[in-house]
């Protein structure tokens, strides 16, 4: 109850950090698709390249985000905008669960429906969008399902360089020792996530092949 009434008090301030938590996200999970999506299909074509490949995203998963915002700061552009380098942060980090399921996906289509594709005279592109990718929409959109919900926890942290979202009021709660604060920030980020989960998780459903 404590929470409901902080946040009543600061209807404004929990509203503006929302829909900065939010921009982050969703420009993040947009970029991540637009480059993930595409790799994912060439390293799915390209065995020699998937190593190498799903080898970097696995590394920038494995580096700790307040390293990564400290690694991108002396960027020039980056630098200049803290919004911009959470959103690149934010972006790489994304981009793991997309490539590797992308690449899961297109390598899962059956091999006799894609002979099947060729005796009908489609070249390898229309097999990629009217087979491939229609029977891989599903796989891919989980994919995008985990990046979603690692981007909605994750850019809590891109607070810490100035870059606002509901992470405001939970280094704010933190340096005040105040749990309600914390909370405020805390409890909305994981109803954010859920919703991201279930709604893209149903549209996952939704694509699936029958």
């Amino acid at each position: 109850m404590n929470v409901l009434r902080f946040i009543l008090q600061n209807p404004t301030q929990f509203f503006d950090l929302t829909r900065e938590h939010l921009w982050l996200v969703g420009w993040s999970t947009v970029l991540a698709m637009l480059l993930g999506i595409p790799l994912g299909i060439l390293i799915a074509h390209r065995q020699g390249l998937s190593n190498p490949v799903l080898g970097g995203a696995n590394i920038i998963q494995a580096i700790p985000s307040l390293a990564l915002f400290g690694f991108l700061l002396p960027v020039p552009w980056l630098g200049e905008r803290s919004d911009r380098l959470a959103i690149v942060a934010l972006t790489l980090y994304a981009l793991l669960p997309i490539i590797r399921n992308t690449f899961t996906g297109i390598r899962g289509v059956d091999p006799a429906v894609m002979e099947a594709g060729r005796g009908m005279g489609m070249t390898e592109w229309q097999l990629l969008w009217h087979v491939e990718l229609p029977l891989a929409t599903s796989v891919i959109l989980s994919g995008v399902r985990v990046a979603v919900v690692i981007s909605v926890g994750l850019a809590t942290i891109a607070a810490a360089i100035g870059a606002g979202g509901l992470g405001e009021f939970i280094f704010r709660g933190v340096a005040m020792v105040d749990n309600r604060v914390i909370l405020a920030g805390a409890i909305p980020a994981a109803i954010l996530a859920l919703l991201a989960d279930f709604g893209v998780g149903w549209l996952e459903r939704r694509l699936r092949p029958r």
